[in-house]
């Protein structure tokens, strides 16, 4: 959200036109050791949340699929399989680094022909209306400056009866959990940034990111001020992830 041209970069308040550039010196940062801390700060969790995300989707051979911050291409690599060659996934992230990370991992796994890859803004997305089958994006939305403008981009380029996938960080539904994860982010979380990626700064960020980003609730009203439809979320490890879906009509 933003106010009076500032927006929340963490915790902090940035000029609006310098948190795509601090997000992405975040992201420039992390690149090279982001599996490995993915697996590290989640348990390999991460890799179930993914499969749940893909499951939700109902992404059917021949579709093609618009992998909005898809970074090292996780997520890319599972609908590729579902889509078939007849189907196209468009691995798309704002962050080069990552891109050129998941372009490599995907081509040294042999994943070439109905995949492509793209650098784009999820605010303005360079495609026709109507292109897609499924737009997903994953870890993604929480670092987008104007996440009203991006969910309205999402939609355009949706064709009808098109599926929106948001895999987010969210807020956990009881206190205990809340508890815990708040100490581990806020405490373990750095460290382990510091120890392997060596940068704590920027997953400081991360932890911060997560907590400014809208509650599930809140999220689903701006999916449907967006215009998306029968919308709805699904929990995951005590809303530690949540997976929001709407449709297009």
């Amino acid at each position: 959200m933003t106010e009076n041209n500032t927006t929340h970069f963490g915790f902090k308040k940035v000029a609006v036109e310098e948190k795509a550039n601090l997000v992405r010196g975040v992201f420039d940062s992390v690149a090279d050791q982001y599996d490995l801390m993915n697996d590290l700060m989640s348990l390999g969790i991460h890799r179930i949340w993914k499969r749940v995300a893909v499951q939700l989707s109902n992404v059917r051979e021949g579709e093609r699929v618009l992998d909005l911050a898809g970074g090292t291409g996780d997520l890319s690599l599972l609908f590729a399989k579902r889509v078939g060659r007849q189907g196209e996934v468009v691995l798309a992230d704002i962050n080069a680094s990552m891109l050129r990370n998941g372009r490599d991992r995907l081509i040294d796994r042999g994943v070439v022909g109905n995949i492509r890859y793209t650098q784009v803004n999820a605010e303005k997305l360079p495609f026709s209306d109507n292109s897609f089958d499924c737009v997903r994006i994953g870890f993604g939305l929480r670092n987008v400056t104007d996440k009203d403008a991006a969910l309205r981009s999402m939609y355009r380029v949706l064709k009808p009866g098109g599926r929106l996938i948001v895999l987010e960080f969210s807020h956990p539904t009881d206190k205990i959990t809340e508890k815990v994860y708040d100490f581990y982010s806020y405490n373990l979380l750095p460290k382990m940034g510091e120890w392997i990626a060596k940068d704590g700064d920027s997953y400081r960020y991360l932890a911060e990111s997560i907590r400014m980003h809208p509650k599930q609730d809140e999220l689903k009203r701006m999916m449907e001020n967006a215009g998306f439809e029968r919308c709805e979320y699904f929990n995951m490890t005590q809303g530690i992830v949540a997976v929001h879906r709407g449709y297009k009509f």
